[in-house]
């Protein structure tokens, strides 16, 4: 008599792939990206341009992790059964602290006087990576301070060009008020508006752009000690503890 082989249990059948990441069985949704399903499982991968809210570019590359052997983008890479995903690795680790230690001398970021610290996501990947100095040479550019919007200050010292005031501003406030000009060097955050002052477009106070900078550029004129140092974000936490509550 011949047996008809049996399906396999409804628990293993329907339950979600997964890939792994360093070691661990990550489950997935199709059309996740590694990033998002790493967070959603409770892993941390470093990253600074990348927002769930926001299609995804991969342009500060730290968010890098190997997938079978390749260097790959976490933010960009979808998920797919059979990866090896590297991410917690001292080669890893080295390089984004490279690229840290290489956004931190290309623009002005002075911590301990800066009103973002202890909120602002470089100084607390930096934290997060063991990044203990600049490493290479200061290049302390010359950047302007845009002070003429009454509720709003623009210190372009501390720009990062991640883009995300600029996809904050055209996507959900439908303003437009940001965009990225120049190139390699010399790539900086605007102003659309006739005179590149922020008082001349219609940016107000409870913009989404106003909220997203990771960094201390788009900052609330009179509440930048609201909460006192030492209380604030990454103050009671460090970044690998709390990025997952930003992804849903």
């Amino acid at each position: 008599m011949t047996q008809v082989p049996l399906p396999p249990p409804a628990a293993t059948r329907d339950a979600p792939p997964c890939f792994v990441l360093d070691g661990q069985n990550v489950p997935f949704q199709p059309g996740e990206t590694l990033i998002q399903a790493a967070h959603h499982a409770g892993h941390f991968i470093p990253h600074l341009c990348w927002s769930p809210e926001f299609a995804a570019h991969g342009s500060c590359r730290i968010c890098t992790v190997k997938v079978n052997g390749r260097a790959s983008a976490a933010c960009t890479t979808l998920a797919a059964p059979g990866q090896t995903v590297e991410n917690k690795t001292g080669e890893l680790n080295a390089q984004r602290k490279t690229l840290l230690q290489m956004l931190f001398v290309e623009g002005n970021h002075f911590c301990p006087s800066c009103e973002k610290s202890g909120n602002c996501k470089l100084q607390a990947t930096a934290y997060e990576v063991g990044m203990e100095g600049p490493h290479f040479e200061e290049f302390y550019p010359d950047r302007p301070v845009d002070a003429s919007h009454p509720e709003l200050l623009l210190d372009f010292n501390r720009c990062i060009v991640c883009e995300l005031c600029v996809r904050a501003s055209r996507e959900v406030d439908h303003k437009n008020v940001f965009a990225i000009g120049g190139h390699g060097i010399g790539t900086h955050l605007l102003v659309n508006s006739p005179s590149g002052k922020l008082a001349d477009t219609s940016m107000a106070s409870g913009d989404h752009a106003a909220a997203v900078c990771p960094v201390g550029v788009i900052l609330h004129k009179r509440q930048g000690f609201s909460v006192p140092i030492g209380e604030r974000r990454y103050d009671a936490a460090p970044i690998s503890e709390t990025a997952q509550d930003d992804t849903p």
